[in-house]
């Protein structure tokens, strides 16, 4: 099974979690989170089935996360309206995503994808 590895390819940390997966043989389908933005539907599905919070979701150390003050507009806002912000631009979602049937992994923590790979293995 190939995998959906979401990514931007000038940030480092994705630059990283991709080296990882080659090196560990792990098969994915690589996109550009900014040319493929991921919509409102993709965002409710992948958070279901995180298991975790919405706003891990959120690319709090970007620019623009910044620059919209969505630090103090987050806690105001419906779940479908962060999940409506978060769709509008790729940067605001945290990255990179590893997207599988039953799990999505987000942000690049090597422990946490190893333990994901024994797991999975």
């Amino acid at each position: 099974m190939a995998y959906l590895f979401v990514e931007y390819p000038k940030c480092t940390t994705c630059q990283k979690a991709k080296k990882w997966l080659e090196e560990n043989g792990i098969p994915y389908t690589d996109r550009h989170i900014v040319e493929q933005n991921p919509t409102v539907e993709e965002l409710k599905e992948w958070h279901t089935r995180s298991g975790r919070e919405l706003k891990r979701f959120f690319n709090t150390s970007g620019l623009l996360y910044k620059s919209m003050h969505l630090k103090e507009k987050l806690p105001e806002m419906s779940p479908e309206e962060q999940f409506e912000r978060l769709a509008t631009n790729g940067m605001l979602v945290k990255r990179p995503l590893l997207v599988g049937d039953d799990f999505v992994l987000i942000g690049f923590r090597p422990a946490e994808w190893e333990a994901w790979k024994e797991a999975h293995a």
